[in-house]
Formats: C-alpha cells, structure tokens, sequence
C-alpha cells in the first residue's frame, strides 16, 4: 500500500511539473520570447488562417470554415476552441496568483532603491564641496612657503654631506671596534661603502690618512680571515661567510678554491685510509676452493650425492673483521656523505654566492666547477678502488643477499651526487661496478655450480665402490663395475643414484637462480638498469650461467670417454651408463625445463642472440650417445680381455678330451646376465625379433659342415682344401655384414646386444690365431654350444648370435690339425650338466 502510495504521488507531481512547463511555454509564446528571455527571431507565418501568427484574419477563418466544414465539424470546432479559452483564462489566473507575492515584493524594491538613491545624492554633493575647500587651502600653504624651500633644500644637501664626512673620520675607529667584536661582517660593509669615495679624494691629505688607517686595519682584517678559513674548525655557515668575505676584500678566487679543496682533502683522505686499513688479507683463492670443496662434498660413506647437498649458503665466506655490508655502510656513511657535504658547501661558497652581485663578471662560477669536478673523479677513483678490492675478496658464494644490499645501498647514495654535479661521471662509474660486481658473481656461481657436478660425481663414484666390501659382491664375480653386485643387490640402486644425482644438480641450479634472482628485484634500485632488465639476464644469467653449465655437464661427460687403456681407464662402467641416461633425460626435459624456468624467471627478452634449446638438447644427445657407446666398448673389452686371455694361456693342440664347459665362459654368461640387470634399471627393454622355439637347441650348420670335412677328408684331392674355404667364403658373400663397433640405440636389447658383438668378434680372432687339436676343437664345440644356450636371449636377433658362433667353430675347424668334431648330444649332455 505504501509502494502505491508512493506511486500517486509521484504521478501527480510529475503531472503538476507537466502542466506548469506547459503553461509557462504558452506564456512564452504569447510574448515571443525564447528560453532564455529574450526576443525570438522565428520566422513569421504569413498565413491569414493561422490563429497563432501576427497576420491572422478572423473573417478568413470564419469563412474558410464554414466553406470547408460541415455543421457537426464547426460544433465540434466551436467546442475545442471553448475549452482552449476557458484553460488559458485559468492559467493566466494561476499564473497571478502564484505571482502575487513576487509581485508586491518588486513594487516595494523600486520603492527602497527610488529613496537610498535619493541620500546618495546629498552626499556626493558634500563630498564634492569639501574636495574644492581642500584644493584652495593647499594652494594658499604652497604660495605661502615658496620662498624657504630652496634654502631647505640646502641646507638639507649640507646636512648629508656633514653626515658622510663624520663616517668617513669616524671610519678607522668604527673598523677598528668591528675587530675587536669579530664583526667582520660589518666591517667590511663599512668599509666597502667608503672605499670609492676615499679613492676618489685620496689626493688630498686628509681622505689620504684614512684611507692609509682604513687599508692597514683591513689587512689585519683579511688576515684573521686567511687563518681563520684555513684552520676550518668554524661551522660551515661561518667558513662561508669567511670565503663571501675575503672574496669581496679580493683574495684571489682560485688560491681560495685550492686551499678549501685541500682542507677537504686531507679529512676524505683519512676516511678512504679508515677504509683501506679495514681490507685485510684474505684466505688464498685455493684455500678458500679448498674449503668450498670440502662443504659442497657429500661424506663418502653416504652413498647418495643429495644426502648431505649443499646448498649455497653452505660455502663459506673468507673471514675478515667487517662484512661487505658493514665496510659499504662505512664508506657510505663517512666517505661518501663527507664528499656530498664537501660539494655542497663548495658550491655554496664559490658557484652559488658568486653568481651574485659584482663577482658575476669574474668567472668565478666556471673556474670553481672545473676545480669540484677534477677533486671529486680524483677521490671517487680511490674510493671505487677500495670497492672494488672488497668486492673480489667476496669469493664465497654464501649469502648473496648481503652482496646484493650492500651494492643496492652503495649505488643508491651515489645517486646524492647525481643531484649535487648533474654532469659527474661518479654515478655512472659507480653503477659499472655493480655490472662488473653482478657479472663476477655469475662466474663464482658458475664454478661452483662446476665443482658441486664435479663432486657430485666423486660422491657417485664412491657409492658405486662401496658394495665392493659387501657379501653380495663376493658371491657374484667381479667384472661388473669393479666388484659391485647386480643393482638389486646394492645398497644404492643405479635408479636412486641417477634420480638423487639429477635432482641435487636441479636443486642447486634453482638455488643459484633464486640467489641471482636477488640482483633484479623491485626494490634494488639499479635493477632499474638497462641492464639488468636486459643483458644481465640474457647474457648473463641464461648464457653465462646456466647454458654454460649445461655445456661444461656435457663435455665433462664426454671426456670419460676420453680414457685410455684396455679397460677404460679408471672410470667405472656404471658411471657411464649412468651418465649417458642422465644425458639423455637432460636432452629429453630437464633442458627446456630449466631455460623455461629461467626465462620466467628472469622475464629474458631474447632481443640478442642466445643458444636455441634445440642446440643444447642436441649436445646433450651426443654426449648421452658417446657415453653409452663407450660403455659398450669399455664393458665389451673387460668381456674380451677375458676371452682373449683363456684363448691364449691354453694349449689347444695337447689338451685333453673336454669333460665340461670352461669356468670363463659361465663367467661370460654371468656378466653378461649382471650388465643386462645394470642395463635394464636405467634404460627401456627395446624391440626384439621373433625368437624361434628351439632357440636353446640349436645346431650349428658349421658343425655338420665341419663333420663332412672330416668323413670325406680322406678322399680330398689336393686342391679339396682350397673349395672347402671357397664353399665358406661364398656363404659368407650371402649373409648380412655385421657392424662390431656401430651406434647403439638408447635401450637394454641394443646396449647388450654391442657388448655381445665385441666379446664374440674378440673370441673369433683370437681362434683364428691359434691351431687346434683334435680334443681344443671339441672344447671349442662345448664352449660355444654353451654360450649359444644363454647369449641368444639378450640380443635384438638371434642369428647375430648364431652366425658369430657359428664363425667360432667353423674358423676352429680349419685350424684344427684333426679335425674330428665331436657328436652333438654329447656336446648337450657335458653343457645340461655343465
């Protein structure tokens, strides 16, 4: 009901609005007048019919009607035109009634204004007769005194000439009172006002003994000054109206300038020597990397490189009594604010003050700032000397955020110089600095970035060795990595080696760049810079640091493939397969996710060129196919080494009928079975042919061959010899080439599948190398029958395996002295049992 309410009465206001506007605009048409009151410049109708307009004519309209309208249209007419008069006659008495009081109100203003107007004028009559009486009595005063105004005048110039001469003999006295008081001031205002004058007269001998009085006491003026602005132990407002004072005596400008310099001198210096005798000897740059080494280094017996991971704040700092931030705060606070005091005094004593009055024409302004620019370079040179030299002896790569905020603090009160000399080259100097410093620090970052991966690796290494002192190494043989058992026997897995390994490098790298991230935070000022927002973090931070690392991982890797000797060197088999993975999974994520971290972090803009992520990914690739590779070669040699050695420490020709398999060919099975469990904890199982079923029974075509060599040897002509070799070179010509020494793929098949090329290959020549008896060529049999039992299963095709062997017994049969092959289920008999 309220809402209701509410409505009505808002209707029936905006009704009465309605019908007052419509009321006040007929009033303004009736008087032609336009919204704003004035006279309306519209068109005027000529039409005769038309009731609103000037020229309307009743008799037209009338008749107009009554020839165009018929009885009931003129009714009608007759009617609308009724309520039209009758609505104006009740608006215009509306009108009069609203109006009533405005009205009255009108007529008694014109009243009130018709009489104050009235007194208005009776008293600008008075006035204007009192104005005529003031004229004619001053005109009477000044006819009366025109006779005594020039012996006023007179006497008047007589009375300030009297005045001068008195303060001029006065002179001498009132300058030797102002000396006495200290008021050097005064005294030099006194004496400046008589100066010219006594000039002027000093021809005369009276003018001349003041002036002889005047310049002896001045001189005794201006030396109080001179020893009084070179002790300087006054206020800098009393040393300034020292120097204003002796310049308006006229010392000269110049000698003014060095003597205030070097006063200034002599106490910056003692603050830059406070400052030197604060950079004490550090620890020498291999002590410290000792050191750093020493933390950054897991303890051996650990086993994991992130057991104990350092992280920066690890590596130590070298020793001293002040830290970087306390010897900034000293500079800061005693040198650098000494200088800007230096330099504003100077420029209120010799540039400010001498831009002012008569000293304008005397250059004094350009001299003095040539002089403030060479002082202030010459200290602010020793000054970035001794930053400097602090600032290198930061070696250690703890907490950056002191560095940080002592180089923030250190290019920010350098900017108090900026607004003191807007044209020095201080600031500018100062922030190249903190670029050098910035760039410094990515290289100690850098290395030790190295050194960690580096001793990340020893600590790989150590964990690697350990399980030589377990009893699982003991019962396994030793040929795989140095003594150390399969990877499900070892304490520290090669999976948890390479995923603690891979994760405390990206935990260092993400520590290093959350520690250089410092440098281009919001509320260091000079990461405002160009260059920090541009180059330091391309160049810098991704180039420098950490494609560079990236880098240095994958040529350290590689120069384990560098190692010479029959067994790779020192370096362990294992550390290359698992630096080939750790390769690998660097080329197939870690990259992009640390340059993408990177250049998130840092918001890079690759405006220069910087090294595409698929340049590094490639690196990384070839340095992960270089490492497995060389562990092919390295763990098919110690393989072979042992072939090699039971070929060649066995007499083949008087050895005794073979009764079961050798022990170094179930030594060969057994390191192979171990490198294919190594193998398979790092890298996928891979693709294999289809194996026949009888791949454990098979028999060689070389021993049927071998067998028809020796039923028809008797019936051989000479030249039969000569086609047997032939038949097995034709056969040869037929079979696929075998690739010993090619790529592997990164998988389990293709990695032993190489080892097992290079062991055989190994086994075939050195047969080759030796004759053969009867019983050496039997044992050959077993061997080989032995190794085909279990080597098939590892490789991608069987009939690598088979051809080699086959290789094996066929190159025995020809250098056997009688060859005689033994029968093929006793071969299975001595292997089953075997």
């Amino acid at each position: 009901m309220d809402g209701e309410a509410d409505g009505l009465v808002a209707g029936s206001e905006s009704e009465e609005s309605g019908r007052k506007r419509r009321v006040h605009g007929m009033l303004k048409l009736y008087y032609g007048m336009d919204e704003e009151g004035k006279a309306a410049e519209m068109a005027k109708s000529l039409d005769p019919c038309d009731i609103n307009g000037p020229h309307f004519d009743h008799e037209v309209f009338l008749n107009k009607l009554r020839r165009e309208c018929s009885l009931a249209e003129l009714m009608d007419q007759e009617t609308c035109m009724v309520k039209q008069i009758r609505s104006l006659d009740s608006d215009m008495q509306t009108l009069v009634y609203e109006n009533y009081n405005k009205f009255i109100s009108a007529t008694d203003t014109i009243r009130k204004m018709k009489n104050d107007f009235k007194k208005m004028e009776d008293e600008m009559d008075g006035l204007s007769a009192n104005m005529a009486a003031i004229t004619e009595f001053s005109a009477c005063i000044s006819g009366t005194l025109q006779d005594q105004h020039a012996q006023i005048t007179k006497l008047s110039g007589v009375h300030t000439l009297l005045r001068k001469l008195q303060f001029l003999f006065e002179l001498p006295a009132r300058l030797n009172k102002c000396l006495e008081l200290q008021a050097y001031a005064q005294a030099v205002r006194s004496h400046r006002r008589a100066r010219c004058v006594l000039q002027q007269y000093s021809h005369l001998p009276s003018f001349k003994g003041i002036q002889d009085d005047c310049h002896a006491i001045m001189d005794k003026l201006a030396q109080e000054l001179r020893q009084k602005f070179r002790d300087g132990g006054s206020s800098a407002k009393d040393l300034s109206e020292c120097v204003e004072l002796l310049l308006q005596l006229d010392e000269p400008a110049e000698e003014l300038c060095d003597k205030f310099l070097s006063h200034a001198r002599s106490r910056l210096e003692s603050d830059l020597q406070g400052l030197e005798a604060e950079i004490r000897p550090y620890p020498s740059a291999p002590a410290v990397k000792d050191a750093s080494a020493r933390r950054l280094a897991s303890p051996a017996a650990a086993g994991s490189p992130t057991d104990n991971a350092p992280k920066p704040s690890a590596i130590p700092s070298p020793t001293c009594n002040t830290d970087i931030l306390e010897f900034i705060d000293r500079g800061c606070n005693e040198f650098v604010s000494s200088l800007c005091l230096v330099i504003t005094s100077y420029q209120e004593l010799f540039i400010n003050h001498a831009q002012k009055g008569e000293l304008v024409s005397k250059n004094i302004p350009q001299m003095a700032s040539g002089k403030l620019n060479a002082f202030v370079d010459d200290l602010a040179a020793r000054y970035f000397s001794l930053v400097e030299q602090r600032i290198q002896e930061e070696k250690g790569v703890g907490d950056n955020s002191l560095l940080v905020r002592a180089l923030d603090r250190f290019h920010r009160r350098l900017q108090a110089v900026t607004k003191l000399l807007p044209g020095s080259a201080v600031p500018n100097q100062g922030t190249e600095i903190v670029m050098r410093a910035a760039k410094e620090r990515v290289k100690q970052y850098l290395s030790a970035l190295q050194s960690f991966y580096m001793d990340s690796l020893t600590d790989v290494r150590q964990a690697l060795a350990a399980p030589r002192l377990t009893v699982a190494s003991a019962s396994v043989g030793g040929g795989l990595l140095g003594g150390m058992a399969s990877g499900r026997d070892a304490p520290n897995s090669l999976p948890e080696l390479l995923s603690s390994l891979s994760a405390s490098i990206l935990n260092q790298i993400k520590s290093v760049l959350a520690s250089v991230h410092l440098f281009t935070a919001k509320d260091i000022a000079f990461s405002n810079k160009p260059y920090f927002k541009g180059e330091f973090c391309s160049q810098g931070v991704r180039e420098s640091l950490v494609v560079s690392f990236i880098k240095f991982v994958c040529q350290s890797s590689r120069q384990f493939c560098d190692s010479a000797g029959d067994k790779g060197g020192s370096t362990p088999p294992a550390l290359l397969l698992l630096l080939s993975r750790l390769c690998l999974d660097y080329e197939t994520s870690t990259i992009s996710y640390i340059l993408t971290l990177t250049d998130e972090q840092f918001l890079v803009q690759h405006h220069s060129p910087v090294t595409p992520v698929t340049t590094l990914c490639a690196e990384a690739r070839e340095a992960a196919q270089k490492l497995l590779n060389h562990y092919v070669k390295v763990q098919g040699l110690i393989i072979s080494q042992m072939l090699r050695k039971s070929v060649e420490t066995r007499d083949w020709v008087n050895t005794i009928e073979p009764r079961n398999v050798r022990a170094v060919m179930k030594r060969v099975v057994e390191d192979t079975t171990s490198i294919d469990v190594q193998v398979g904890l790092l890298y996928e199982e891979g693709v294999r042919k289809a194996h026949s079923s009888d791949s454990s029974k098979r028999t060689f075509s070389v021993y049927s061959n071998s067998r028809q060599q020796a039923r028809y040897a008797a019936s051989y002509t000479p030249s039969a010899p000569m086609d047997t070799n032939l038949l097995s070179n034709i056969h040869k010509l037929f079979s696929e080439r075998i690739d010993i020494f090619s790529s592997v793929e990164f998988n389990k098949v293709s990695v032993i599948t190489g080892i097992i090329k290079i062991s055989l290959k190994t086994f075939l020549e050195c047969v080759r190398l030796r004759t053969f008896g009867r019983f050496g060529l039997q044992q050959i049999q077993v061997d080989c029958h032995y190794l085909q039992m279990y080597l098939w299963r590892f490789v991608s095709d069987e009939n690598l395996v088979h051809f080699l062997l086959d290789e094996i017994v066929g190159s025995s049969a020809h250098r056997c002295l009688d060859p005689a092959p033994m029968e093929q289920s006793v071969i299975e008999v001595i292997c089953e049992r075997g």
